[in-house]
């Protein structure tokens, strides 16, 4: 969920540095080398301690070693010295999320949303969608995902998430909807996305795909845990 590192508000040496440094940690954070990207923003914050977005990918590097104390800590910290910062709104919805504070971080997700500056919105109405969902919230989530696809029709998420969330409300014909538009924008379905395919167009009587989305199933992921209830005919 990590995304681009605001620009630095001035052209100063230090804030130039911190912005490398914490761009270098963003990407060692993808790559799951926590311990490398903690040193880049340690470099990061004695070049510029108020930089804020290197706190914000402090915060996920925590996250992701499961220190939530001092994630949470980060990004508030980051919040304090820059309020407008979407990307920190969203990081910091997600850790909310993910720690079932879920009501909290849709709050976070809107304040991303409100910056009109922010490149991508449909990032945090999605992540509002999938939170909302796992709230309970199932209205709430879907009316989140169709905005997302409003404001981002190239986001491809969305669709299966809502195709998932129809095919749990019973509503077949609309998950098979959903479901064919993200899977002709895919390249490679995984096991989960491939047997909720094959188990929509069971539903729907469509034979021919219900058995491609198998025979794909069986041949890509052999060992999934999806592949073994196709077998077992759930």
């Amino acid at each position: 969920m990590l995304a681009g590192c605001s620009t630095p508000s001035d052209g100063s040496h230090s804030t130039k540095s911190a912005k490398v440094h914490t761009e270098l940690a963003g990407l060692y954070y993808e790559r799951a080398q926590q311990g490398i990207a903690l040193d880049e923003l340690t470099q990061a914050m004695q070049a510029d301690p108020d930089y804020a977005p290197a706190y914000s990918v402090r915060g996920l590097v925590h996250m992701a070693l499961r220190e939530d104390k001092e994630a949470e800590e980060d990004f508030k910290k980051s919040l304090r010295l820059d309020n407008t910062d979407s990307d920190t709104h969203n990081n910091y919805g997600w850790f909310l999320c993910q720690r079932d504070r879920e009501k909290e971080s849709i709050a976070q997700f809107m304040a991303a949303i409100k910056n009109p500056l922010y490149e991508t919105p449909g990032l945090a109405y999605l992540n509002a969608g999938l939170c909302s969902r796992k709230a309970g919230d199932n209205k709430g989530a879907e009316d989140f995902l169709q905005k997302a696809l409003q404001v981002q029709p190239d986001l491809t998420q969305p669709l299966f998430v809502l195709a998932d969330l129809n095919f749990a409300n019973a509503d077949y014909f609309a998950a098979k909807k959903y479901f064919a538009n993200f899977s002709q924008r895919t390249d490679n379905l995984t096991a989960e996305q491939l047997w909720l395919g094959v188990r929509i167009n069971r539903k729907v009587g469509d034979r021919n795909s219900e058995a491609s989305y198998g025979t794909k199933l069986r041949n890509r992921f052999p060992d999934a845990r999806e592949t073994q209830l196709l077998i077992q005919g759930k």
